[in-house]
Formats: C-alpha cells, sequence, structure tokens
C-alpha cells in the first residue's frame, strides 16, 4: 500500500515561525502561551496523522470469478487500524469500471479497531472490467493533515453474455451426405443416440443399452443417427450500420446473446461449433468439442463489439473455410438481400443453413423501411430454414438471465425458509 502524507496549509507553521520570532524579540506570556499551543497542535496533528499512515490497512475480497450479465456482484471490505489514534473519517475511492457500480463510501474505525462491510452490484453489461485500484484518504480531526492511503490491488472481472433457453429455434441438422436426415431403427456408429428399441436377432451385442436392458429384463439396442451429424457454424451479423436499439434492447446484445446460447446447445449436443463474427475485428474459431472451447467462444463474444464488415463479405470470405458436412448458423438483423447471393454457393456445396433474422421493427427501427417478410420469402424460395426473432423472445420470464450471487428460497407450510439454490462458489478471494 502507497502511503503519503501532505500538510495542506502552511498556515500553521507561518504562525507558529511569527509567535516564535515575537517571543524572541519581545518576551512576553502571551506569546509563550500563543506559541505552545500553536506548536502543540501543530505537533499532535503530525503525530496523530503518522499514526494514522503506519496503522491504517485496507483488504478487498470478491466472490466468485466469472459472471455473466445479470449476475450479482458481492465485494467484501476489511478495514484494520492497529494504532492508538481513532480514524474520525475515512473516504474510500473505488477506481472500478464496471458499468452501474461503485464501492465508494466514507466511513470510520476506532483506535485498535476493524470495519467490515459489503457492497453488492449488478453486472449489466458484458466486457472486460477491473475491480480495483482503491484509494483511501483521511487525516486528523482538524484537517491539517491529510493520509493518503492507494492500495493497487485489482483483478479484472469477465462478464460473459448470459446462455438463456431458445425452445423455438432449431438448427437445420447438416451431414456427410449434406441433408442430415437419420436412417428408422440404424444400429450404426455416429455421434448420439436418439433412443431404444427392443433385440433383435442379427442386432450387434455392443450396441445393447444395459441399462435398459437390467430395468426391463430383456435386451434393448440403441437406435442411432444413420447420418453422422456436421459441425455446427454460427455467423454472428454485427455490421454496426445494420444495428437498432440500444444497451439490453438491441439486435447487437440479442444476437451476441443467442450466438452464446446456440453454441451451448450445440456443445451439450455433443457438435463441434465454430464461431464466425464481423466484430472491429475478425472473429474467428473453428470448430471443436470440449469445456475449453465453450469458455472460448464465450469470451469472444463477450469482448465483441460492432464493427464494419457487411454480413456479404463475411460469408464470402469464410465460404471455403465452412465444410460441406457443417450446419450454418446465420444471426442477422440486417434487411438487405446482398448476403443471400453470398449463401447459395454454399447451400450449392451441401452446407444446411439456419436463419435466425432479427426483427428491427420490434426493436425500434421504422416499419416503412424495413421489413423481414421480403428476405424470409426469399430464404423460403431457396429451402432455407429461418426464424424471425423479436426481442419479446428474451424477455420471457424463463429467459431472464443471471443467477450467480442469488439464493432461491422456498417457504414450508410451517413457515420455515429452506434454500432450494445457494450463490455457487462463496469464497473469497483476495484481489492481488
Amino acid at each position: 500500500m502507497i502511503t503519503k502524507l501532505r500538510l495542506n496549509s502552511r498556515l500553521l507553521p507561518i504562525l507558529v515561525g511569527v509567535v516564535l520570532f515575537m517571543q524572541i524579540a519581545n518576551p512576553s506570556r502571551v506569546w509563550s502561551v500563543l506559541l505552545v499551543g500553536l506548536a502543540g497542535t501543530w505537533l499532535l496533528c503530525f503525530l496523530w496523522a503518522r499514526s494514522l499512515a503506519r496503522s491504517l490497512t485496507f483488504t478487498r475480497e470478491m466472490r466468485y470469478g466469472w459472471m455473466q450479465v445479470g449476475d450479482r456482484l458481492e465485494e467484501r471490505f476489511t478495514l484494520v487500524n492497529s494504532g492508538v489514534a481513532p480514524a474520525m473519517w475515512v473516504e474510500i475511492s473505488d477506481h472500478s469500471d464496471l458499468p452501474g457500480y461503485t464501492a465508494s463510501q466514507v466511513t470510520g474505525v476506532g483506535s485498535s479497531g476493524r470495519n467490515q462491510w459489503h457492497t453488492r452490484g449488478m453486472c449489466s453489461r458484458r466486457g472486460l472490467y477491473t475491480l480495483g485500484p482503491t484509494t483511501l484518504t483521511t487525516g486528523d480531526p482538524l484537517g491539517i493533515y491529510t493520509v493518503t492511503l492507494h492500495n493497487p490491488a485489482s483483478t479484472t472481472l469477465m462478464v460473459m453474455p448470459p446462455i438463456v433457453p431458445l425452445p423455438v429455434i432449431d438448427v437445420a441438422p447438416g451431414g456427410r451426405s449434406g441433408e442430415g436426415r437419420p436412417r428408422a431403427n440404424a444400429p450404426e456408429r455416429t455421434i448420439s443416440a436418439a433412443s431404444v428399441r427392443e433385440y433383435t436377432p442379427g442386432d450387434s451385442l455392443r450396441w445393447i443399452h444395459w441399462r435398459t436392458f437390467a430395468r426391463r429384463d430383456k435386451p434393448f439396442v440403441r437406435i442411432l443417427d444413420g447420418t453422422p451429424a456436421g459441425d455446427w457454424w454460427i455467423v454472428l451479423d454485427l455490421d454496426r450500420t445494420a444495428q437498432v436499439g440500444q444497451g439490453w434492447d438491441s439486435t447487437e446484445e440479442h444476437g451476441v446473446i443467442l450466438a452464446a446460447s446456440l453454441a451451448d446447445r450445440g456443445l451439450r449436443l455433443r457438435r463441434s461449433v465454430g464461431l464466425v463474427a464481423s466484430g472491429q475485428e475478425l472473429t474467428w474459431l473453428s470448430p471443436e468439442h470440449s469445456e475449453a472451447h465453450r469458455w472460448k467462444i464465450l469470451r469472444a463474444l463477450a469482448l465483441i463489439n460492432p464493427g464494419e464488415t457487411s454480413l456479404a463479405e463475411l460469408l464470402s470470405r469464410n465460404q471455403s473455410s465452412i465444410g460441406r458436412q457443417s450446419s450454418l448458423v446465420i444471426i442477422t438483423p440486417t434487411m438487405r438481400s446482398d448476403w443471400i447471393e453470398a449463401l447459395i454457393p454454399m447451400l450449392w456445396r451441401g452446407v444446411i443453413a439456419t436463419v435466425l433474422l432479427l426483427d428491427p421493427v420490434s426493436f425500434g427501427a421504422d416499419p416503412a423501411a424495413a421489413s423481414t417478410q421480403a428476405v424470409a420469402a426469399t430464404l423460403a424460395d431457396l429451402g432455407v430454414a429461418r426464424h424471425i426473432i423479436t426481442r419479446e423472445l428474451l424477455n420471457r420470464p424463463e429467459a431472464r438471465p443471471g443467477h450467480a450471487g442469488e439464493w432461491e428460497w422456498r417457504i414450508t407450510p410451517t413457515g420455515r425458509a429452506i434454500a432450494v439454490r445457494s450463490p455457487g462458489n462463496t469464497a473469497w478471494r483476495t484481489l492481488a
């Protein structure tokens, strides 16, 4: 902790000097009393401030290492005074840059005392932020000296886009045949199993589902998709000129949330998921299936901002990267149709596309200048699966983001409150 002791005004030293000169030049009891009083006050305030500078310690701790939009952040602050001089006032200045959150306040602590308090806030915007550093300002009761203690401890806080349930969106499946159609009752090796059926002579014993066998007391085999499922490529259009709305109620934030939620769904379905996005810098993550890749996608989406690349240009640049075994998911608010021309060669190569059209009108665009119907009709003529997404999709109660830092309680008939969900990892971590 960096400590500074500053004299606020030179008036008191000047007065002491003047009185001392008068006492030497013209000795008098009046000058003696004034000299003792002023010099004693100066010395007392100096010793008080120096005691505070040496004895005050400050610790800042937080819960959780990463958050999602809507999660609650909680911090714990501890101020300890090991000296004999009390800190009558201590101003805490927080230099965090998390939007809508501040830990600044004024408090105090007695001699050989300890003061501890908590602050809570809501993570309202995705991105990478810094908690800390912190500056403490205090001084003697007369305000002659100011003590400044700068605590450089800080930590980065990654606020991820929320992952919400999307029950109405189906991604058209890709596969090696380019159409992703499963053959009925085909006990063949693929990525995922659909269901089970009774064993028939000729079925391989390695496909027996032993748990069902044990439960029903007769053999059952797994029914697997006949066509291996292809990779998922999520293409997020963040062309700045196509975005509508502000903050949470914007096509930008809804597009990011859709991309994060679909990536999470794909990975849970054991698909390899890739991401292409036209932010300020091109985001390109090749398809992978791992927990580390999930965080890589969420981190990329947390930091992304709108750029200048159009969707047509984005698709043209990545045509060779997206293979014919893939499911292509396009998320876009643009009402221009030039990007469809760039999509057609990919469809000819066997890429299976699903388009999520963010309806700009529901986000406040002029109905006369924007309409999703024409684009949807063109996609229908090409046989492309499409969904029109309005801002109401993510405003449903079940799509409410944010759970970390919250308790959920159930009240029993006897009036007792029982916790059914805890805030998660409740360990405190000191800012370094």
